[in-house]
């Protein structure tokens, strides 16, 4: 199960490095950057990759932005859509605070 299909609140219940609320932007571009290149057991998962980076740019990783639009190149529209809306579930699920 990648983690743009993992339920907000199963964290960490598959075993896979998921989001969480005391992670900062930095943090999250590095989780972004696991599931974008299969590092640390992630699977290589680019909806996923987008959504973490998503999140993180909404937490001021500059660097985070900079990679969502590459990875958007790469991807169907369909994807992007997919990574947006578990992004927003994700955030309304309370488990990434955006609040600084």
């Amino acid at each position: 199960m990648i983690a743009q299909e993992t339920a907000p609140d199963a964290i960490h219940e598959q075993g896979l490095p998921l989001p969480t609320a005391e992670m900062s932007g930095d943090d999250l571009f590095r989780l972004g950057m696991m599931y974008s290149t299969g590092q640390n057991g992630c699977p290589i998962d680019r909806v996923s990759a987008h959504m973490i980076f998503n999140l993180a740019a909404m937490k001021g990783s500059i660097e985070a932005r900079v990679y969502r639009r590459e990875m958007s190149n790469e991807m169907e529209r369909e994807e992007i859509s997919e990574a947006q809306k578990a992004a927003r579930r994700w955030i309304d699920a309370g488990v990434v605070s955006l609040a600084a």
